[in-house]
């Protein structure tokens, strides 16, 4: 969806100032989280364009948001939020601002406090992790993401849903499902491919540059699914179906997939990569 040009001139002058704020506060990099986590595992990466995975920084959150915000468009978990009885009078326009929105404040929460990769060229694929022992929940994150804005940009039923039903349901069924392992384990917030990425693997890219990780440290990881053909395609990368929840204030209830992967070997790895050639679908 184009932005007009004075949207995009507003956009660019918001990242400028931002990204002074930034520099100024020491966050312009990479968060203490990631520095420590690639630190440890040292591994290749891209620092330009290009199919390999590159680990962001807080400079190209607006880049980053808009990649997700173009993947989850259409998703029906995204929607819930935007397309509520109190919202029948806006525009697609309206309803695309505020989706980008969010996915900016999602996005810098997680580039303060998890990690944030991506595939492809141009943020085709963008991954936002949350390490072990890691969350956004606190309140310097939450005022310098912009989360809080949500509180009053929402209408009064898209916030009571996120709020109230979505963020409450998605952390106890975290917690029910991992147990003690709910706070030691890799958690897959959000994965989306643009559309013009779809099909060339960078999903799985981005979702291996973890998963590797997270074997070599015996982690578990974590995700929740709205779309029930990446059941499959989760699967093949070793993610196994646990639960299946629901969000209820909608005429048609909206589906989540509860899929955790446990650590595996690396021989296990290898011989699950040869047996698997690439499906041509990616996750959205």
């Amino acid at each position: 969806m184009e932005q007009p040009i004075s949207a995009t001139v507003a956009v660019n002058a918001e990242e400028r100032t931002l990204n002074r704020i930034a520099i100024d506060v020491g966050a312009s990099k990479s968060s203490v989280a990631t520095v420590e986590i690639v630190g440890n595992h040292p591994t290749k990466t891209a620092t330009t364009g290009g199919d390999d995975v590159r680990v962001l920084t807080v400079n190209e959150y607006k880049k980053a948001g808009y990649s997700l915000a173009l993947s989850f468009w259409e998703d029906h978990s995204s929607r819930y939020f935007i397309d509520t009885p109190d919202t029948a009078h806006w525009s697609e326009q309206q309803k695309w601002d505020l989706h980008l929105r969010m996915m900016e404040y999602i996005t810098y929460a997680h580039l303060l406090k998890g990690l944030v990769v991506s595939a492809g060229p141009d943020y085709d694929c963008v991954a936002l992790w949350m390490p072990p022992s890691q969350n956004m929940d606190d309140y310097i994150t939450l005022l310098r993401s912009g989360m809080w804005r949500l509180s009053y940009q929402l209408s009064p039923l898209g916030r009571d849903r996120f709020f109230n039903e979505f963020l409450p349901l998605l952390n106890h069924t975290k917690a029910s499902v991992l147990g003690p392992r709910d706070q030691d384990s890799w958690y897959l917030v959000y994965i989306g491919t643009k559309p013009s990425g779809r099909g060339k693997g960078y999903a799985r890219k981005a979702i291996e540059y973890v998963t590797k990780m997270a074997d070599q440290d015996g982690k578990a990881c974590y995700l929740e699914s709205s779309n029930e053909v990446n059941r499959m395609i989760y699967g093949k990368m070793g993610f196994v179906l646990k639960k299946e929840i629901w969000l209820q204030r909608e005429k048609e209830n909206v589906g989540l997939d509860i899929m955790v992967r446990e650590p595996v070997g690396t021989e296990e790895r290898e011989r699950e990569r040869e047996s698997d050639a690439d499906s041509g679908v990616d996750v959205k």
